[in-house]
């Protein structure tokens, strides 16, 4: 059983960066493609990136493909998602999510079997 924690979170103004670490707990984390998704109030939750387990592919949705970096470390078991030029609207809050396939299984949420508990991003502007 993984779990997953994240931190990183918090509250920037436009154009700053904020750096997202996503910590798991199990053995199985090396293994398994993992995504960060976000949830915006009132809005239902979408990907933003997907690394499978090697970091070999990257996916990234397009509304933050150039200003966010996807990563992980496998010896730490910890991902990462380097967040920069921030705008307003991606204000939201940031799940990472583990999945029990080794390559990018899909871009929802159905695709992935274990999540973060979510940490708050907020930009003003």
């Amino acid at each position: 059983q993984e779990q997953l924690v994240e931190s990183g979170g918090g509250l920037v103004q436009a154009g700053g960066s904020l750096r997202l670490s996503c910590a798991a707990s199990g053995r199985t984390f090396s293994r398994f493609a993992m995504g960060w998704f976000r949830q915006a109030p009132g809005k239902e939750r979408d990907i933003v990136a997907a690394i499978t387990w090697n970091g070999g592919s990257i996916y990234y949705a397009d509304s933050v493909q150039g200003r966010f970096t996807i990563s992980r470390d496998n010896a730490k078991n910890t991902a990462y998602l380097q967040m920069n030029s921030l705008k307003p609207e991606d204000t939201a809050v940031y799940y990472c999510a583990l999945s029990t396939s080794a390559r990018i299984p899909g871009v929802s949420i159905g695709h992935f079997d274990y999540w973060g508990q979510g940490t708050q991003v907020t930009v003003s502007s």
